[in-house]
């Protein structure tokens, strides 16, 4: 009862968007509320989600998406990252030497798949959307 009111209390502050299903309530993060940018950020640097991105994704060549899955995706705290990371041609000898590095400064371990392009669509199509969420994409 506590997690619903708190709920409530983010949809009605414009924080959250409820939509019902059947008998269920599901609820998104309102993307285009003014504080959105600044409570992403902030989450995404108390996870350490930030640290991938700069130490990770921007070492890194061929590499076009990375996408959040697990646990972490579903909004469930866990010590463990789950992370694909999408794309041809990148290193990936040099990738696991970063997510080492990246594993020590976190204190979390971050267990990863490499997909191509089509294994990623393929993939999307059979996965709930609130199971893998879009962390990072090459411009």
């Amino acid at each position: 009862n506590a997690i619903r009111q708190e709920l409530n209390r983010f949809e009605k502050a414009g924080l959250l968007v409820a939509e019902t299903q059947g008998n269920k309530k599901i609820y998104h993060t309102n993307t285009k509320h003014p504080l959105f940018s600044d409570l992403n950020s902030l989450l995404m640097k108390y996870i350490g989600l930030d640290q991938i991105i700069e130490k990770v994704v921007h070492k890194l060549n061929g590499l076009d998406k990375v996408y959040l899955t697990g646990s972490l995706a579903r909004g469930v705290d866990s010590k463990i990252i789950d992370l694909l990371f999408v794309g041809n041609g990148f290193n990936k000898d040099y990738l696991l030497e970063l997510i080492l590095k990246v594993e020590k400064l976190l204190e979390r371990q971050i267990r990863y798949e490499i997909l191509s392009l089509s294994e990623i669509g393929n993939l999307l199509k059979t996965k709930p959307e609130n199971e893998v969420l879009l962390l990072w994409e090459k411009e």
